[in-house]
């Protein structure tokens, strides 16, 4: 029995373009504990607004955290409140990863509408889905989201600019002012010099109604930049001195800064993919129109990004994230403009790659589940120690579903230009559902710290008073305070010398006695799959 057609128009548009994008995004935001990295770090500042009020100064596990301003945690820190009720409140405070990034695919496929076209607004959507190093960071507790949602904004605003000066230049505006509150200083460096570029740049925006939004923009963001900086000062002078003092002292240059550039690069080849080839035929193809609005604003935006990341941080994925709504915006006139060739080589790369990798992720998952192939179950329980699956009759249900509808899209699917920006989106969708769905308890037992901060607690007197520490990242003392409520000194501290417990974070081999006499160890964990990372409790008298 032949299948029938698909019930929708191809390439998705309108609602089904929306929904589309949420099966994108909701899986991964709920479901699991905070895991090892930016996303339990970055919810123990979220936590540490919640439990104890730290709001305008955010402070993580009982000490003050100034890596950037508080917009993002207080968008998550609001959403744990509202949807606290409903999800654990780690899952909750991940959707505010979720509302960003859906905001940024918003303002990018409105900008590539206004630019170029209805269907390259399409366009845009389906590869900033499909971008491979959004999707991790896309899914966890993590501020440089907001800052993905500025760009995409700004580049919004500029876009309307021609033909609502003051909407435009308001929205751009917004978005400097939200981009300085999610990521500091260097969102103004990374997105401000583009506002004062472009008119130099191109004849298009140096009329008097750009003038205006220019303007406009500069008056909007001028209040939203100074109001976190003027609250702190009126509320916490040294607090703002020490904040703005380390943001200086991360504007140091690199010391190579060719290599960094060459190793930026690098990344982007797997990290942008699809858009930095679709990006690079776009310039091609419009190589004599390089300074039309629809090419400059992104282009330019895209080398003044490029300059700053390479001249002040390290070339690793986070630093890679904001190069990629200016590449998504190049690439969007390509998904239309591709010759037949290249269109058919990238379908047929997406539809067999994404089988392929499905394929062997249902094979992980009967593994897991049955120990067949034997081989490949040995491995994985070597990875995650002590871990034992469990069939989940929904899961299974619904990975299965994703899995005929995957093949039902690249067997139905009418041939259209957009077909294979298409269908890398929906493989990526499918793939990246099949392992939270199939794979999520696994890479939860992982990456958790919830059985070692239960082991931790299940040790400590009951009335242990204060633990110093040594050696604790911010990720484990984020954990401990999430799962155990434990906040521990800092070692070296007058309030530490009084403490009766000492918790220190070592190696497997390396195991250092806190100073003075008299300590005993009473207590050693680790999670399962970690064989390096080791925690020990040593209390005195």
């Amino acid at each position: 029995m032949p299948l029938p057609r698909l019930p929708f128009a191809f390439p998705p548009r309108g609602a089904v373009l929306i929904v589309f994008c949420a099966l994108y995004l909701l899986p991964g935001l709920i479901g699991h504990d905070p895991w090892k990295g930016d996303d339990a770090t970055h919810f123990g500042v979220v936590y540490s607004m919640l439990d104890g009020g730290h709001w305008l100064l955010p402070h993580l596990a009982g000490e003050v955290w100034l890596d950037s301003p508080p917009l993002y945690h207080w968008t998550a820190a609001v959403l744990a409140k509202v949807f606290g009720l409903l999800l654990p409140l780690h899952d909750a405070a991940r959707l505010a990863s979720g509302l960003f990034i859906g905001i940024m695919i918003a303002c990018l496929t409105g900008a590539a509408r206004h630019l170029v076209g209805q269907e390259a607004g399409r366009g845009a959507a389906l590869v900033a889905i499909g971008c491979l190093g959004l999707l991790v960071h896309a899914h966890e507790v993590q501020p440089a989201t907001a800052l993905l949602a500025a760009a995409a904004a700004l580049y919004c605003g500029l876009a309307l600019m021609p033909q609502h000066p003051l909407r435009g230049g308001a929205l751009a505006g917004a978005a400097l002012g939200l981009g300085f509150l999610a990521t500091g200083l260097p969102a103004l460096i990374a997105l401000g010099p583009l506002l004062m570029l472009l008119p130099l740049l191109s004849p298009h925006l140096r009329t008097p109604t750009a003038a205006r939004s220019m303007l406009a923009a500069l008056a909007v963001a001028a209040p939203l930049v100074l109001s976190w900086p003027l609250a702190l000062y009126w509320l916490e002078p040294a607090a703002l001195g020490a904040w703005w003092s380390r943001e200086l002292a991360e504007l140091r240059t690199v010391s190579n800064l060719p290599l960094a550039l060459w190793n930026f690069l690098k990344l982007l080849g797997w990290f942008a993919w699809p858009a930095l080839p679709l990006a690079l035929w776009t310039l091609w193809k419009e190589r004599r129109r390089l300074r039309e609005p629809r090419i400059l604003i992104p282009l330019t935006s895209f080398l003044i990004l490029l300059a700053v990341q390479s001249a002040f941080s390290e070339p690793r994925s986070l630093n890679v994230l904001p190069l990629l709504p200016p590449l998504v915006l190049l690439a969007a006139p390509a998904t239309l403009s591709l010759r037949r060739g290249a269109a058919n080589a990238l379908d047929w790369f997406g539809m067999m790659t994404f089988t392929l990798l499905a394929g062997l992720i249902w094979l992980g998952w009967l593994a897991m589940i049955a120990g067949v192939p034997p081989q490949v179950a040995k491995n994985l329980a070597r990875l995650a120690p002590g871990f034992v699956a469990h069939f989940s009759i929904p899961a299974f249900a619904v990975s299965l579903g994703l899995t005929f509808a995957w093949l039902w899209l690249i067997f139905k699917s009418p041939r259209a230009p957009q077909r294979g920006a298409a269908h890398w989106a929906a493989g990526l969708v499918l793939c990246w559902s099949l392992l939270m769905a199939l794979w999520l308890p696994l890479i939860d037992y992982d990456r958790s710290y919830r059985a070692v901060s239960a082991a931790l607690t299940a040790a400590l007197p009951a009335d242990h008073g204060c633990i110093a520490g040594r050696g604790l990242g911010s990720t484990q003392r984020a954990a401990f305070h999430y799962f155990a409520g434990i906040q521990t000194v800092r070692e070296g501290s007058r309030a530490a010398a009084r403490c009766r417990l000492f918790l220190t974070q070592g190696t497997l081999q390396k195991e250092a006695l806190p100073a003075g006499t008299g300590w005993r160890k009473t207590w050693e964990g680790h999670r399962p799959s970690d064989r390096n990372e080791r925690f020990r409790l040593y209390t005195r008298p």
